[in-house]
């Protein structure tokens, strides 16, 4: 079941809920009480500074989705979710919605699991680390991704992008603790766990200029 602008709803397992410019108080209590809190975001492209922010999506690890709309920029109740030290975050290639939400919304994205990073050191038999190939390996489960390249900033969206935004986030916490345990067994998990709270350096960089130099590279 999908709904859209519901500010009232209760929070549901299931039900997608589509919110405009931030969360209402009953799913920001609800998100502050979780353990996990998947997100991703949507934009107008991939270049951060340029292409603004259109929707952040969120799942906890009841299966409670809601999907913000962000138009005014301002969203005092998702920041103080995403940047709980009790909520951890988890995110697939963390880096761009860090640095998204970052720079269009002022919020610091804490703390993070990425399950990008947790492929690539776990994975390391293949170079295929999309959520797709993820969620198809290692929870059986074909996702769908024809709306990826999609009108974002629509001022309603339509059902199949609202479906697309839910399946984004709904697989991530299954994967999380399916990745850390990889982590653990291969004796990285320390490693991973490093390298992600890099990331706010990371974004500092990309966002000052430095998203496509290496400097830690010698030449």
């Amino acid at each position: 079941m999908i709904t859209q602008h519901a500010p009232n709803a209760g929070p549901l397992p299931g039900q997608a809920v589509v919110l405009l410019d931030d969360l209402d108080p009953e799913r920001q209590r609800c998100y502050l009480e979780s353990r996990y809190l998947a997100i991703d975001t949507e934009t107008m492209g991939l270049k951060t500074r340029r292409d603004r922010l259109c929707l952040v999506q969120m799942c906890n690890e009841a299966g409670v989705i809601t999907l913000v709309q962000t138009r005014s920029f301002q969203a005092p109740r998702l920041k103080e979710v995403l940047e709980s030290d009790r909520v951890e975050k988890i995110a697939h290639f963390a880096r761009f919605d860090v640095a998204a939400v970052k720079h269009w919304l002022g919020v610091e994205i804490k703390p993070v699991f990425c399950t990008k990073i947790a492929s690539r050191l776990t994975r390391t038999f293949t170079d295929r680390h999309g959520l797709k190939d993820l969620a198809s390996e290692l929870l059986g489960i074909e996702m769908n991704k024809e709306q990826q390249s999609s009108d974002w900033a629509a001022e309603q969206l339509s059902d199949k992008q609202i479906a697309y935004a839910s399946s984004d986030v709904i697989h991530l916490v299954a994967l999380k603790e399916r990745l850390e345990a990889m982590l653990q067994r291969e004796g990285r998990l320390e490693l991973a766990l490093a390298c992600m709270r890099f990331l706010p350096q990371r974004v500092a960089l990309d966002l000052a200029g430095w998203e496509e130099e290496d400097i830690f590279a010698h030449h």
